[in-house]
């Protein structure tokens, strides 16, 4: 039996039609995502930007835009994810599990699922990403490297293959605000 995902409270502030600021909404983010395959996984989508320079003027809620793990083309995307303890489903994880996930994230091009690889949930997006461990450990997987991350750690991921390993007997959760980018620049 799974308990149901904690909410994340989110509070949008802005500028009213006087100028004004005021709070538009403030209450449990409504877009939140889980993994069958990982029970306890949860990815709540905060907030996405269009473009650079976002917009702040007239914008009330962006989470009517599609689903993805990266953000759009030109913009940002802020993600706060909890990572289960992987111990009690890595074992019986399938392809089909992990391809499924991306596909329900939206971005199935984001896979970089191989037998061979160090992880099966590796991946790879066209951005750059601030990530802020809130709480608990985790191990940052990469081709040929790992990096173990406790709260308070910062990683800065620029365009790289990797995966998100909890090895812990705790929940990880970590924030994540993702950036548009370009492989070749």
């Amino acid at each position: 039996m799974s308990e149901d995902p904690k909410p994340v409270r989110r509070i949008v502030a802005g500028e009213d039609e006087n100028g004004k600021a005021v709070i538009f909404s403030d209450g449990p983010s409504p877009d939140v995502r889980t993994d069958p395959a990982r029970p306890g996984f949860v990815a709540t989508r905060i907030w996405v930007t269009e473009a650079t320079p976002a917009r702040t003027k007239g914008v009330q809620e962006s989470l009517n835009m599609p689903h993805k793990i990266e953000p759009p083309k030109m913009g940002s995307v802020c993600r706060y994810v909890t990572y289960p303890p992987e111990k009690n489903f890595i074992n019986s994880l399938s392809e089909t599990n992990i391809r499924d996930y991306f596909a329900a994230m939206g971005s199935p091009q984001a896979c970089s699922y191989a037998p061979q690889a160090p992880h099966p949930y590796m991946q790879k997006t066209e951005t750059l990403d601030f990530c802020y461990i809130l709480e608990g450990e985790i191990t940052l997987v990469l081709d040929t490297e790992e990096v173990n991350l406790t709260a308070g750690n910062t990683v800065i991921q620029r365009g790289t293959n990797h995966a998100w390993s909890n090895r812990s007997n705790a929940p990880c959760t970590i924030i994540f605000c993702q950036h548009d980018a370009a492989f070749d620049s």
